[in-house]
């Protein structure tokens, strides 16, 4: 528990300098050659991701997120033909969204715009008070799913850091994606190969959660207690609550396994499968029900990704390594290196 005057609970605290040169732009080829920071027992290990595969353990549970990133930028016209954007931020009810506009101010309840030359259409039913976007219904005239003809007219949206990029959509997906429903990559899978998943001496089990943009933003309130988390779907099924209970170590690859996890330990206690929305917001003083270890990328300052990370090993433990990761010129973010935390140090 942490008190009251703590420096772990001020958001400032949790702030870095990064050169925009350290932001990735491409990621590395092949997937595992990315460079891998290890919190080993003697300090910092200095690796290459591939090398995964000796860390990891018998008995060990990878716990890997199989969301897919969903086409969720829309370019199209309002019946006057000004151009209009969306970006798609989570489903509300059938062929029904939230979304970020743009340009927002003229884009009233009872507005249409189309997408895809009139294939998808899209209705303003009303402002969003809790995204500051809209709450928009779609229709389409054919029999086909809504993510079939999102895949048809829409873009998969990078993060906005990434500026100059060449990297193809599929770079940006996770070799397991198959639920369809993120609008940000779960980024610390994108480090693996196949070749790599089949050298592991761990075992290997999936779970759902789709990533909503709030992930990404800067904690905005000055106490991180103030902080008001989002919503994100979470699913945690039967055979993965049956390997959890068998494990040695329990082992998340990226921060949205671990917070489905811990989502998921909050809701049953760990004993059945669940599914349903998550909010749990994890800083320094939460104490871990299931997850011992982490996989990780680096972290934007600020961010409830940070102070995730932060509840494992510590803040200042935490921004000395991402100093030590910046000065030898690590690739940070989204298409960036990875860390390794084998079991929580504080």
């Amino acid at each position: 528990m942490l008190l009251p005057n703590s420096p772990d609970l001020y958001t400032a605290n949790y702030d870095y300098q990064l050169p925009p040169s350290s932001i990735a732009q491409n990621p590395v080829e092949p997937r595992d050659h990315s460079r891998l920071l290890v919190f080993g027992k003697e300090g910092l290990e200095h690796r290459y991701f591939y090398e995964l595969s000796d860390l990891l353990e018998p008995g060990d549970l990878l716990v890997l997120n199989n969301t897919k990133v969903i086409p969720a930028r829309l370019l199209g016209h309002k019946r006057t033909g000004a151009a209009v954007e969306l970006l798609l931020l989570a489903p509300l009810a059938e062929n029904r969204w939230q979304a970020l506009v743009r340009p927002g101010k003229r884009l009233l309840p009872g507005t249409k715009v189309d997408f895809g030359n009139g294939l998808l259409t899209a209705e303003i039913l009303e402002k969003d008070s809790a995204t500051g976007g809209r709450i928009i219904q779609f229709v389409y005239p054919d029999d086909r799913t809504f993510y079939e003809v999102l895949d048809e007219v829409g873009q998969v949206p990078l993060p906005p850091y990434i500026t100059d990029s060449q990297a193809s959509a599929d770079r940006y997906q996770t070799l397991w994606a198959t639920q369809p429903g993120a609008v940000a990559a779960p980024t610390a899978g994108l480090h693996f190969t196949q070749e790599l998943l089949d050298k592991l001496p761990a075992s290997i089990t999936q779970i759902t959660l789709h990533v909503g943009l709030g992930t990404f933003r800067p904690v905005s309130t000055e106490c991180i207690t103030d902080h008001v988390m989002h919503q994100e779907w979470v699913e945690i099924p039967q055979n993965t609550v049956e390997a959890i209970h068998k494990a040695k170590r329990v082992i998340a690859c990226g921060t949205t396994a671990a917070r489905a996890l811990e989502a998921w330990a909050q809701h049953t206690n760990g004993q059945s499968p669940w599914q349903g929305q998550a909010d749990l917001f994890i800083y320094p003083g939460y104490q871990w029900r299931i997850v011992d270890g982490l996989i990780t990328n680096f972290h934007l300052p600020r961010s409830s990704l940070l102070m995730l990370v932060s509840a494992l090993v510590g803040r200042e433990n935490l921004l000395r390594a991402y100093q030590e990761a910046i000065n030898r010129g690590y690739r940070f973010y989204s298409f960036g290196d990875a860390m390794f935390i084998p079991s929580a140090l504080i």
